[in-house]
C-alpha cells in the first residue's frame, strides 16, 4: 500500500520527466546500480531504483537483473505479478528493435524483449518444439465450425480454454510446453454458449458456434495478436475472463469457500495439480495471486466423469485480516466479478502413471491442491493401493474439512489421514510438532518393497523447503517428488 501511494504520488519514478524513450542495450547496460537501475521485461525498460525499499525479495534480488533484460528471471520467481500495473509509473521506454542478424552467423543470439523473430521462431520450435497444429472452419445456416487439428495425441477438454469477449473469439490449445492459439474478430455475431468436442485418437478439436442470424459468411474474421502461432506458453502472458461470485461459506475460522461461475462464452477445465491467478483492482492497481482450484466436496458419491461441463470453479482462500489481497475478496458481494486468468503449472497426469503409493504432505492452504489429487486418485487409478495424508497446522481449529477427510477415510480403506499440530491444546492426543526425520520416516513406509511411489509437498516456501531435503535425505529421487506453490 506504500507503494501505491507513492505512485498516486505525483512524484517523477523514471528520472525522465515524463518523456519514454527507445533503450538500446548500451543504454540499458548503463544502468546497473541501486540508485541508477533499469530492467529490460518483455521488451519495456523500467527503473525500478524507487522500488528497491518496497521489493517483498529485497534489493538483491532486483539486482541480479540490474542493466539487463530479467524477462527469464522475473517468470522463474513471479510471473504471476501484475508488473504493468505496479510498475507504469516506473516506465522509461521500449527497447530498441536490434537489426536482423545475417542467416550464416552463427553466435548465439540473445533478443532482449524475449520473442524472437519469426523465421527464428519456427526454426526453434522445428528443433525443440512439437510440429505447428492448423485449423479449417466450414458452415451450416445456423452454425460455424472451427476445426484444429494438433497432430498430437493426447490432447483433452482440458488442453483447450476458448474465450468469447466482445469481439474477440480466442481458442488456446495447449500442447506439452507450447500454446496453439486461433484469436480473431469475428466476421459476424455468434451466441453466447457453444460447445468443445475432442477426438482423442487423432487429436482434433471442433468448437462449434451458434450463429446469431441464419445468413452465410463469406470469411471467418480477421486476425488479432498470436493468431494460428504456435508459440512457448511462458511467452504467451497471462488471458483473464470476468467470473461471477456465486457463494462463498465459511469452512475454519479464517478459511472460506469460494464459488465463481465462468462466463457462459467461455470453456476452462482447470487441469489436476494446476492452478489459476484471481486478479482484482485495488486502489486503483491490478493485484494478482495465484490460488489452486478444489472440488466443492472432498467426497464423491459417484465415480466422476472424465469429462466434465463444470461452469463453476471453487477456492478454499485463507483470509488474512491484514492482508492486501484476501480481505478485499472477502469483501466482494454475491454477484461481483472477479478475474481469472489461464491455468498454468507443470504438474502431469502422467505422474499417476502406473502410480502405487501416493503420499501428500500439506501445511495449512497447502492442502487446497491435494483436493482434486485425492478425488482424481482414488477414482481413476486401477493399481493403487495406499493414499496417506499428513496434515500440518497449528490448532484444531486450523484443519480444513477434517470431518469430510475422516469420512473419507473410513469409507475408502486405501485412503489414510493423519493431523500434526503445532500449538495443540493439552487435549490434543494426536501427533505433534512440525515437519521432521522421525515424523516422515514412520508415514511414508510403501505398500511393497518395490511399489512405484509418488510423493506431493505444498505449503509455506520453509515447509516445503525443508520437506524437500529430508525427503531426499529419506533417499527418495527427484522423480518421486513434486512440490507445489502454496
Amino acid at each position: 500500500m506504500d507503494w501505491i501511494r507513492l505512485t498516486k504520488s505525483g512524484k517523477d519514478l523514471t528520472g525522465l520527466r515524463g518523456r519514454l524513450i527507445e533503450v538500446t542495450e548500451e543504454e540499458l547496460k548503463k544502468h546497473n546500480k541501486k540508485d541508477d537501475c533499469w530492467i529490460c521485461i518483455r521488451g519495456f525498460v523500467y527503473n525500478v531504483s524507487p522500488y528497491m525499499e518496497y521489493h517483498p525479495g529485497g534489493e538483491d534480488e532486483l539486482m541480479r537483473a540490474a542493466g539487463s533484460d530479467g524477462t527469464d528471471l522475473f517468470d522463474q520467481v513471479h510471473r504471476w505479478v501484475n508488473y504493468e500495473s505496479m510498475l507504469k509509473e516506473c516506465l522509461v521506454g521500449r527497447m530498441a528493435i536490434k537489426p536482423a542478424v545475417p542467416k550464416d552467423c552463427r553466435e548465439e543470439k540473445k533478443v532482449l524483449n524475449g520473442m524472437l523473430p519469426k523465421s527464428q521462431v519456427s526454426d526453434t520450435l522445428a528443433k525443440e518444439g512439437p510440429s505447428s497444429p492448423s485449423y479449417d472452419w466450414f458452415q451450416t445456416d445456423s452454425l460455424v465450425t472451427i476445426v484444429i487439428y494438433t497432430k498430437q495425441k493426447d490432447i483433452n477438454l482440458d488442453s483447450v480454454i476458448v474465450d468469447h469477449q466482445d469481439d474477440s473469439f480466442r481458442a488456446e490449445t495447449i500442447i506439452k510446453d507450447y500454446s496453439y492459439i486461433i484469436h480473431m474478430g469475428l466476421s459476424r455475431e455468434i451466441q453466447e454458449d457453444f460447445s468443445v468436442r475432442v477426438v482423442e485418437n487423432v487429436g482434433k478439436i471442433e468448437i462449434v458456434l451458434k450463429k446469431k442470424e441464419n445468413t452465410s459468411w463469406k470469411r471467418l474474421g480477421h486476425p488479432l495478436e498470436n493468431h494460428n502461432l504456435l508459440i512457448p506458453k511462458k511467452d504467451t502472458g497471462l488471458y483473464y475472463r470476468k467470473c461471477q461470485l456465486i457463494s462463498k461459506e465459511g469452512v475454519t475460522h479464517d478459511t472460506k469457500l469460494f464459488c465463481l461461475m465462468l462466463p457462459a462464452s467461455t470453456h476452462l477445465q482447470v487441469p489436476v495439480g494446476q492452478h489459476v491467478y484471481l486478479k482484482l483492482t485495488i486502489t486503483g492497481t491490478e493485484i494478482v495471486k495465484p490460488y489452486t482450484p478444489v472440488s466443492d466436496f472432498l467426497l464423491s458419491e459417484f465415480k466422476e466423469p472424465v469429462l466434465l461441463n463444470n461452469k463453476y470453479i471453487y477456492f478454499l482462500i485463507k483470509i488474512y485480516p491484514a492482508g492486501l489481497f484476501t480481505p478485499e475478496l472477502d469483501h466482494l458481494h454475491i454477484g461481483d466479478f472477479v478475474s481469472v486468468s489461464n491455468p498454468e503449472g507443470n504438474f502431469k497426469i502422467s505422474q499417476f502413471r502406473e502410480l502405487e503409493d501416493l503420499f501428500l504432505l500439506a501445511a495449512g492452504t497447502g492442502f487446497t491442491p491435494m483436493v482434486k489429487i485425492l478425488n482424481y486418485a482414488l477414482t481413476n487409478i486401477p493399481g493403487l493401493r495406499k493414499v496417506k495424508l499428513m496434515f500440518f497446522n497449528k490448532t484444531e481449529d486450523d484443519i480444513i474439512w477434517r470431518s469430510q477427510l475422516e469420512k473419507l477415510a473410513f469409507k475408502d480403506k486405501r485412503f489414510d489421514v493423519e493431523f500434526v499440530l503445532s500449538a495443540p491444546t493439552s487435549e490434543w492426543n494426536g501427533k505433534r510438532g512440525y515437519i521432521s526425520p522421525a515424523l516422515l520416516s514412520q508415514f511414508l513406509k510403501r505398500s511393497l518393497d518395490n511399489s512405484r511411489v509418488l510423493i506431493c509437498i505444498c505449503g509455506p516456501t520453509p515447509f516445503t523447503e525443508q520437506g524437500i531435503r529430508l525427503l531426499h535425505d529419506l533417499n527418495f529421487s527427484k522423480d518421486e517428488i513434486h512440490s507445489f506453490t502454496a
